[in-house]
């Protein structure tokens, strides 16, 4: 599935496409992260942790930092800051 490049930065999950100003998604980057939110909600992982995971298991480089973001701006958002540490 093709989406519109809206930004200079390729997100985590696609690459840019042979069609210029889109971008392609890479399913298994992307059930990866999913996989890797699910875990840092329930305090499995921290942040830190699970941006090496996704480095390890991908092999594309994530910040924590960038992580953070995505987790925040997924439905879920403000869960990190509730949960207990």
């Amino acid at each position: 599935m093709l989406t519109k490049r809206k930004t200079s930065t390729i997100p985590f999950g696609y690459k840019e496409s042979d069609e210029k100003g889109f971008l392609e998604e890479i399913p298994e980057q992307l059930q990866e992260l999913e996989e890797t939110k699910k875990h840092i909600i329930n305090g499995s992982l921290s942040l830190r942790g699970a941006s090496e995971q996704l480095e390890h298991k991908t092999g594309r480089k994530i910040s924590y930092v960038g992580l953070k973001k995505i987790v925040d701006k997924s439905k879920i958002k403000g869960l990190l800051d509730k949960r207990e540490v």
